[in-house]
């Protein structure tokens, strides 16, 4: 008998699904305390939760039998994939079943922000008749600005359009073809905010977004403009947003979530009458609600039946032989597309992976998988999973092509990826360590011996003698710890490139210290 634990509440449409499964025995218990979770888990092969239930690393390691975590809903901030990946443990989540609520849920901010809605309802509920004082404008022949263009972007630009809106989309993945075939314009973000009449964003929340619209953004928006927010609380400044509506660059606002979650009630921008607050609804719907205890029944059914596994958040490689030898490998893969997403300019246009040696004579999909996620998962963060990787690349108008290398290769293994935007193309080179670490081999034209983990700074400079202790100097008055470096570079004197290994982020003003120093040509930091 196969035991699965629901310690979140969940649809009964869900719940029917599995128990409508002879080989399961389902155990609903909503109201456990940490410790009593600690305490029973190990008598399950399956766990499903919402956002309550923290899974945290103690309750994993109990977990003696434990094979699927299934999330109902879009986040994974309540597990701990690190401890669930180590112990070999699928987690799953359905990032596709609140799509439709949170779409309308944006645009019927745009609608009640354009006709003052609630502020209009109040008064007539107090017995006023302020005709006037609710003068709104129409949505015909606007232009709406979409900051993400994923699944909820889409749907809201589908909207927008049927209002005989304009839609202009930033969104650093998706190719101007495919926009064209649907009838939007891609833009960078600085057009976008000076062209728009509405702006929504739908990015989740990450380090380069946070705060992505805030002072210097606010300061070249088009006069009059509307910004809406049901995304994650932080991607606009609400600092920044409540002084801009004082200054009267913007004519309204409307949030549906926040930087601080409640809403506290001191909050400026609740005392603000052209700002809309409701408390983060976007994907509460009874249909919502039901498709993701749907979706999450039946990705935890078919995972356990053996049936396949649908949205996995940390493993895509089943078979067990081959995974031996390819976990490492999966690894090195995801690591090599999120260094090279960070590392190119431009939008992505084509990316091709050639691999060699012995992992050829298996099944690559895993790894293709994972070096998509890679790529994708900067920008996409928990909306994009090893399976649906490849899939979002090529709705963005991503060409991926992957080959085996036909001549031999200095190394026994190696996975080569050569990714081209509209502004360059770079290569990198990558391999594992005698145990079994994922290591960069190669750069462009430059070897390097780098171990892609934690936080990094890559730069591009001349050789020059000095510039290594100019570089150790300054990170070291700004309390920047370096753990190790790498340099590589074609030729004495020439170009050449840096990558240092530090322990704590490089803010803006030191960034800006190192690009002043002599010899420095560019600087990335870079996160794995």
């Amino acid at each position: 008998m196969i035991k699965i634990l629901v310690s979140d509440a969940l649809s009964d449409e869900g719940l029917k699904i599995l128990k409508d499964v002879k080989e399961f025995h389902i155990d609903v218990k909503t109201d456990l305390k940490p410790d009593g979770l600690k305490e029973i888990i190990k008598d399950y092969d399956a766990l499903l939760v919402r956002s309550a239930t923290k899974v945290t690393k103690d309750i994993i390691d109990a977990a003696s039998k434990l094979k699927v975590i299934g999330r109902a809903g879009v986040g994974l901030d309540n597990v701990d994939l690190a401890a669930a990946t180590q112990k070999g443990i699928i987690v799953m989540n359905t990032p596709a079943g609140n799509t439709i609520s949170t779409a309308e849920h944006a645009f019927s901010m745009i609608l009640a922000l354009s006709r003052n809605i609630p502020q209009a309802t109040a008064s007539t509920k107090k017995g006023e008749w302020k005709r006037s004082k609710f003068m709104g404008v129409e949505l015909y022949a606007k232009t709406l600005g979409i900051v993400g263009f994923g699944r909820i972007g889409k749907e809201v630009a589908k909207r927008a359009i049927s209002f005989g809106m304009s839609v202009l989309v930033y969104d650093p993945f998706l190719s101007k073809e495919i926009a064209e075939s649907l009838g939007i314009k891609v833009v960078e973000l600085n057009e976008l905010l000076q062209s728009s009449d509405y702006i929504t964003v739908h990015t989740p929340l990450t380090e380069e977004t946070r705060h992505m619209i805030s002072r210097p953004q606010f300061e070249i928006i088009k006069k009059g403009a509307r910004v809406i927010n049901c995304a994650r609380g932080g991607i606009i400044d609400e600092e920044a947003l409540i002084a801009a509506i004082k200054e009267g660059r913007i004519a309204g606002a409307a949030f549906d979530v926040f930087e601080k979650e409640p809403v506290a009630p001191d909050n400026e921008l609740l005392k603000l009458d052209n700002v809309i607050v409701t408390p983060h609804l976007g994907a509460s719907t009874e249909e919502a609600q039901v498709n993701v205890a749907i979706e999450v029944a039946e990705i935890a059914r078919d995972a356990l039946l053996g049936k396949g596994i649908r949205n996995a958040a940390n493993y895509p490689c089943l078979e067990p032989e081959a995974c031996k030898v390819l976990n490492p490998h999966i690894v090195l893969a995801e690591k090599l597309g999120l260094f090279l997403a960070q590392l190119v300019e431009g939008r992505f246009q084509e990316l091709d992976i050639s691999y060699s040696g012995e992992i050829s004579a298996y099944d690559l999909s895993p790894l293709t998988m994972s070096i998509c996620k890679g790529l994708l998962f900067p920008i996409l963060k928990e909306t994009v999973n090893f399976v649906n990787a490849v899939s979002l690349a090529k709705e963005r108008g991503i060409k991926v092509k992957e080959g085996k290398a036909s001549r031999e290769e200095e190394f026994v293994n190696l996975i080569k990826l050569a990714l081209k935007t509209d502004k360059e193309t770079r290569v990198i080179w990558g391999t594992l360590s005698g145990n079994k670490q994922a290591r960069i081999v190669k750069i462009d034209e430059y070897y390097v011996e780098l171990y892609p983990t934690g936080k990094m700074v890559y730069i591009e400079n001349w050789d020059r003698p000095g510039l290594i202790g100019s570089l150790g100097t300054v990170l070291g008055k700004h309390g920047v710890n370096i753990a190790a470096m790498t340099f590589g570079r074609d030729k004495p004197a020439g170009k050449a490139i840096s990558v240092l290994s530090i322990d704590s982020p490089v803010s803006a003003e030191l960034a800006g210290k190192i690009k002043q120093l002599e010899n420095i040509l560019t600087i990335k930091e870079i996160s794995i």
